[in-house]
């Protein structure tokens, strides 16, 4: 199957996210005494929003409102697209295809990255807000629909997690599962995953 519409996740899928959110973290839990945590323990619980985030790694309210102010102003210090992201969207680009970005991130992190690293690639991007429900909630991927003007059948989601999966679902789209990102093939199998690419040049045989 091909198509002319790809949403995409995030960390995990565009960017390598974990060192920077991986900082944040630690500095939040420093500041209350909270052991720090390793880079793997962040991962494993990526993927549902960051009060999720804090809160599996055994935080507080209060570490994640130092966590959101940290994690806010150092975003990008570390953080890149992943090898062979960038000209994989710039041949996407090239051959028609529309493209947004999703997250469970808050929105205003969401836009940050979107402008440092993909503004001539990628128009839309949609993140958690007051309006816009975390994912496996469909909310930002239709809204990212609706201002590509998108339709269903044109359209896939690309993701690398089992709350990619659930929120494709949810929103009607197929799933293309990524490998390289914060789950492994075996746990994206275990949770329904049936498209997979192995890496970021294997989008274009699904580009229209």
């Amino acid at each position: 199957m091909k198509y002319t519409t790809f949403i995409l996740d995030l960390d995990g899928t565009l960017l390598d996210t974990l060192q920077d959110l991986t900082a944040a973290v630690n500095h939040a839990f420093r500041q209350y005494g909270f052991p720090e945590q390793t880079s793997d323990a962040v991962r494993r619980c990526m993927g549902n929003g960051y009060a999720r985030l804090i809160g599996d790694l055994g935080g507080t309210e209060k570490v994640l409102e130092t966590f959101n102010d940290y994690y806010g102003r150092h975003c990008a210090d570390l953080t890149a697209p992943y090898e062979g992201i960038l000209p994989t969207l710039r041949e996407m680009k090239r051959r028609g295809a529309r493209m947004a970005i999703v997250s469970n991130k808050g929105n205003e992190a969401v836009q940050q990255l979107r402008a440092k690293f993909f503004a001539d690639l990628i128009p839309t991007a949609v993140g958690e807000s007051e309006t816009v429900r975390r994912k496996p909630n469909p909310d930002a991927v239709l809204e990212a629909m609706r201002q590509l003007r998108a339709t269903i059948g044109d359209a896939v989601y690309v993701g690398d997690s089992e709350v990619d999966i659930e929120t494709a679902r949810r929103a009607g789209l197929p799933c293309i599962s990524c490998t390289w990102g914060f789950r492994t093939e075996q746990h994206l199998k275990d949770n329904g995953a049936t498209q997979f690419v192995r890496s970021p040049e294997e989008l274009l045989d699904f580009v229209v």
